[in-house]
C-alpha cells in the first residue's frame, strides 16, 4: 500500500473502530454518514480523506472540507496535518466562499471589493430610521437588533427577497417576534443602505459567490477544477442557499461526503433544515450510507435518556454507550421562568457547597435572552460566572468600558508594578464573580477568539 507522509494506508485505519473504518473505506462518493453525538465523526472523516489520499483515490490538493465554525475547521486541519495531508483545504462555508469571491471580484464585477459587515447593528439602526419606524422599534435595544438581524439572515439564506418576505413569513409555523410588515420595511431599507454604502454581509457572500459560479463559465471551470472532492460536516444544518452553493461547487460530479445527524438540527431559526440530509439518498440513489452509533462522549445514563427522546421522535441514530456509568440525568418542570432561574441558582449553590469547582458547572440556554435573568440572579447570589457565546466578546458593555479605561490610562510597565496588576486594578469595576480572577477569565476568553 502507498503512504501519506510517514503513515502507510493500513496504519491510518488502525486507530478506528469498525464503524469509523467503514467511513474511511468508503473513499468514493457519494457517501452519507449519519453520526450521533460523540461517535467520533471528525476522526472518521479526516481518516477517510487521509486513507483516500494514501491509496490514490483523492488528490489532497483538490479536497475541500467544509465545516460550520472556524474552530471546527482549525481542528480538522490539525488532524489532517497529523495524518500527513496538510494540503487539504478545511474551511467554513463562508470562508471558502469569501476567498473565491475576493479572488474573482475584479474579473467578474470590476472595481474594489465591497466592505464586509462583521455586524449588522449599525446598518439596521440606519434602516429603522429610513423606514421611519423609530417609534415602534427601539434602536437602542440590542436584543431587538439581534432579533431583526436573525430574521433577515433567515430570509436571505432561505432565498427570500424583501419583496417576498411578508407573504413568505405568513406561511411559517414559528412566527417571528417582530411584526412582519415592519420587518419587511426594515429588510428593504437595510438592503438599500448596504447598496449605498457599498457593503455586503455574510449572506451576500454566499449569494454572490453562488451566482458567480453559476453564471460565469470561466469561473465555474476554474473553481470546479480546483476542488473535486467535497466533505461537508454538520450537514443537518445546511440552509437552502448553502446547498445551492455546494451544488455549484460540485457540478455534475458525485464526489461528495456529507456528515450529520437529523436529531442535532439546531439552526432552523436561521434557515437551516435537515431536509437535504434526509433526502440525500433520493438525490443520490447510489450513495453509500454509514451509521456511527458508538457513543464515546457520554455516560450510559445520558445516552439512555437521549435514546428515549430519539425513539419518540423517530429521528437520528440510537447510540450505544461504552463509558463507565455516571449519575442519572434529572428533568425538572417549573411553573414559570422566575421559578426556573431560582431553581438553577439553588442547584448551583448546592453543587459548590458539596465541593464542585464553579468552573466545572455550565448552564446552557436555548436563546441569549434566557440568560439575562439568570445573570441578574447570579449577581444577586454573589456566584462567580462567565457568559459565553452571546453577543460578540468585544461588543459586551463591560469589555468596551474596560478597554476605554485601558486606553485612557495608557498602561505601561512601571517599577515594582506589573502590567497585569495595573490591568486587574482597572478592570475591577467591570468584573463579576469575585472568587474568579477576572483578568484571567478575560485572557482565557481572548485566547479562544
Amino acid at each position: 500500500m502507498e503512504a501519506v507522509g510517514n503513515l502507510r494506508a493500513e496504519e491510518i485505519l488502525e486507530a478506528l473502530d469498525n464503524e469509523q473504518r467503514a467511513v474511511a473505506l468508503a473513499t468514493r462518493g457519494p457517501v452519507c454518514v449519519i453520526a450521533g453525538a460523540g461517535t467520533g465523526k471528525t476522526r472518521a472523516i479526516t481518516h477517510r480523506i487521509a486513507y483516500a489520499a494514501a491509496i490514490g483515490t483523492m488528490d489532497p490538493h483538490k479536497v475541500l472540507a467544509l465545516t460550520f465554525t472556524a474552530r471546527a475547521a482549525g481542528e480538522m486541519r490539525t488532524r489532517l496535518r497529523s495524518l500527513g495531508v496538510p494540503a487539504v483545504a478545511a474551511r467554513t462555508i463562508h470562508a471558502a466562499a469569501l476567498k473565491q469571491l475576493t479572488f474573482f471580484w475584479p474579473q467578474v464585477f470590476g472595481g474594489r471589493t465591497p466592505d464586509l459587515l462583521t455586524t449588522k447593528s449599525g446598518f439596521l439602526t440606519e434602516a429603522i430610521k429610513r423606514a421611519q419606524l423609530q417609534g415602534e422599534l427601539s434602536i437602542s435595544s440590542r436584543d431587538l437588533l439581534r432579533d431583526i438581524a436573525t430574521e433577515i439572515e433567515w430570509a436571505k439564506v432561505s432565498q427570500i427577497s424583501p419583496a417576498d418576505y411578508l407573504s413568505e413569513s405568513l406561511k411559517r409555523t414559528v412566527k417571528p417576534r417582530i411584526n412582519p410588515e415592519q420587518l419587511a420595511k426594515v429588510y428593504t431599507a437595510y438592503e438599500s443602505v448596504k447598496h449605498q454604502e457599498r457593503a455586503i454581509d455574510f449572506e451576500d457572500v454566499l449569494l454572490l459567490t453562488t451566482a458567480m459560479i453559476e453564471q460565469e463559465r470561466e469561473v465555474r471551470e476554474r473553481v470546479q477544477d480546483q476542488y473535486r472532492f467535497f466533505t461537508v460536516d454538520e450537514y443537518q444544518d445546511i440552509s437552502p442557499l448553502q446547498q445551492r452553493l455546494i451544488n455549484a461547487w460540485l457540478g455534475s460530479r458525485q464526489e461528495l461526503c456529507v456528515v450529520g445527524d437529523p436529531a442535532q438540527t439546531i439552526y432552523s431559526f436561521a434557515g437551516a433544515t435537515p431536509v437535504f440530509l434526509n433526502s440525500f439518498t433520493q438525490r443520490f440513489p447510489e450513495a453509500e450510507v454509514v451509521r456511527l452509533t458508538t457513543g464515546y462522549r457520554s455516560t450510559p445514563e445520558i445516552i439512555f435518556t437521549a435514546n428515549s427522546i430519539l425513539r419518540k421522535g423517530s429521528m437520528g441514530n440510537e447510540l450505544v454507550a461504552i463509558n463507565d456509568h455516571g449519575s442519572k440525568p434529572t428533568i425538572t418542570a417549573y411553573n414559570d421562568e422566575s421559578a426556573e432561574i431560582a431553581g438553577i441558582v439553588r442547584d448551583i449553590k448546592q453543587l459548590i457547597s458539596e465541593g464542585t469547582p464553579a468552573q466545572e458547572i455550565a448552564v446552557l440556554a436555548r436563546t441569549n435572552n434566557q440568560l439575562n435573568g439568570l445573570e441578574k440572579a447570579m449577581n444577586a447570589a454573589n456566584l462567580p460566572y462567565q457568559v459565553r457565546n452571546t453577543e460578540r466578546f468585544f461588543e459586551r458593555k463591560e469589555v468596551r468600558d474596560f478597554l476605554k479605561q485601558v486606553r485612557t490610562a495608557s498602561v505601561i510597565h512601571t517599577e515594582g508594578v506589573s502590567w497585569l496588576d495595573e490591568l486587574r486594578t482597572l478592570a475591577q469595576p467591570f468584573l463579576t464573580g469575585g472568587a474568579i480572577d477576572g483578568i484571567a477569565a478575560l485572557l482565557h476568553l481572548a485566547r479562544e477568539l
